[in-house]
């Protein structure tokens, strides 16, 4: 089972993608990024840390508290929302950048993306 962190827009979480539905529903489905996997387990959903681009100390914490409650995070998603908030708005996130820098640090893989809806 693949225990994953996803990481979400923190403007538009819960204005224009309501509750995470969708990201919920594609690894519930399998579908998505999520379609790799044997199977899919949401092990904690956060926001981005809000503009200028605050994922490195956001997600820091995550991991932080994720190993003090002996959670283990098997990869992390960068949501679909940050990635469409990149293409078509002023989101100033370096989304090859993050990743790079969150593989680095963490030590597991980083996902561009969750769902296709």
């Amino acid at each position: 089972m693949a225990n994953i962190l996803i990481v979400s827009c923190t403007k538009i979480r819960d204005v224009s993608c309501i509750a995470c539905l969708k990201c919920f529903k594609a690894a519930a489905l399998k579908e998505g990024e999520f379609a790799k996997y044997d199977s899919v387990q949401i092990m904690g959903l956060s926001g981005c840390g809000d503009c200028p681009g605050l994922v490195m100390p956001k997600v820091g914490l995550v991991m932080e508290m994720a190993d003090y409650l002996l959670q283990d995070i098997d990869a992390i998603h960068i949501g679909t929302c940050v990635v469409r908030a990149k293409n078509t708005a002023a989101c100033p996130i370096d989304l090859d950048g993050i990743k790079a820098k969150l593989e680095g640090k963490f030590g597991k893989p980083v996902v561009l993306g969750t769902h296709n809806y």
